[in-house]
């Protein structure tokens, strides 16, 4: 996803997740975010939409930058681990059918700590 919260192709990503079920009648058993700063589509998954209950996964990047600007960078931005974790915490309480966390972009084993203690509190 890209920082306005939208895929790369400016497509809605409820949109795109109904147009896969659509087609497909429901095969996928369940969709993720990947490679995106919680800061990106935390909106996205505030709207309360129906849809919603099809995303299962979430594997955040550490960093707040575009990723035009990751594929720029000359360092490393590793975002900040406990507060990636106090996000996922966040995301949680809100869709607790979220269930298949991880890391991407700039992520460690910090960051993975701070997210698996936020996972395994209760939603």
């Amino acid at each position: 996803m890209e920082t306005d919260g939208k895929l790369s192709t400016g497509q809605d990503l409820g949109e795109a997740i109904k147009a896969v079920d659509a087609a497909t009648g429901d095969y996928p058993a369940y969709y993720m975010i990947n490679c995106a700063h919680p800061d990106h589509f935390n909106s996205v998954l505030e709207s309360g939409e129906p849809w919603l209950q099809r995303l299962r996964g979430l594997r955040s990047n550490a960093s707040r930058m575009s990723h035009a600007e990751l594929d720029n960078a000359e360092e490393l931005d590793d975002g900040n681990p406990a507060e990636l974790g106090r996000q996922y915490a966040d995301i949680r309480r809100i869709n607790p059918q979220i269930n298949v966390v991880g890391g991407c972009c700039g992520t460690d084993h910090r960051h993975i700590e701070h997210i698996y203690r936020a996972s395994m509190a209760p939603a």
